[in-house]
């Protein structure tokens, strides 16, 4: 039995290493190594979760359907763009799912949220051309996933609210804009995201390693 919690330990501490890895792909522009490890990302925690008996349907569904975006956004083109989009839609939908059907969200989290949904928009709105229909239904979506996780704790909310900071910063790159170390950025908040909300649902949700 001692050895179990040292196995799902071992799981997070990939996941470190994995994101780690990524970022200095990204900063260093090296393809390969970004294909190899950012579609690990997800399966990991997934993995973590699953064997610490807290993948609920709707959160393994997410991780997997976040794992396909990835890979689609590795591809350089709008249509990859579009799919991978399409792919993370999924991802907040199964959140969302997952957080409201376990505690639901305050209304004035909610309010927020679409408030910062509707200024963002309205912001970007002028520059994305032709993507402006898929973004302001997909920011709605994640908007409605970041309000849905302040329900289940600090650690969650902070994953939600990363998550939609991480998506802002692709939606500002799709307008045109990018801040210094954008690709990174994007990434580490990314993958911050990812962990937070996974290892907070466990923890949400009360399952332990046993």
């Amino acid at each position: 039995m001692a050895e179990r919690p040292h196995r799902d330990t071992a799981l997070l501490w990939t996941f470190a290493v994995v994101a780690g890895v990524e970022l200095v792909a990204v900063a260093t522009d090296v393809p390969p190594v970004q294909w190899v490890v950012k579609p690990l990302l997800a399966p990991l925690l997934l993995a973590w979760l699953w064997r610490i008996r807290a993948a609920d349907v709707p959160i393994a569904v997410g991780l997997v359907l976040a794992t396909a975006g990835d890979v689609a956004l590795l591809v350089p083109s709008e249509t990859a763009f579009l799919v991978g989009m399409g792919c993370f839609l999924g991802t907040q939908l199964a959140l969302i799912t997952a957080f409201a059907g376990h505690r639901r969200a305050r209304p004035a989290a909610v309010t927020g949220y679409l408030a910062l949904w509707a200024v963002a928009n309205a912001v970007l709105w002028p520059r994305l051309g032709e993507l402006r229909l898929p973004v302001l239904g997909y920011s709605l979506a994640l908007s409605l996933m970041a309000a849905a996780a302040t329900a289940l704790g600090r650690r969650v909310a902070l994953g939600g609210a990363l998550f939609l900071f991480s998506d802002l910063l692709i939606g500002l790159g799709a307008a045109g804009t990018t801040v210094p170390g954008h690709g990174v950025l994007v990434m580490a908040t990314y993958s911050a995201a990812l962990f937070l909300i996974s290892t907070g649902w466990a923890a949400a949700t009360r399952h332990r390693p046993q």
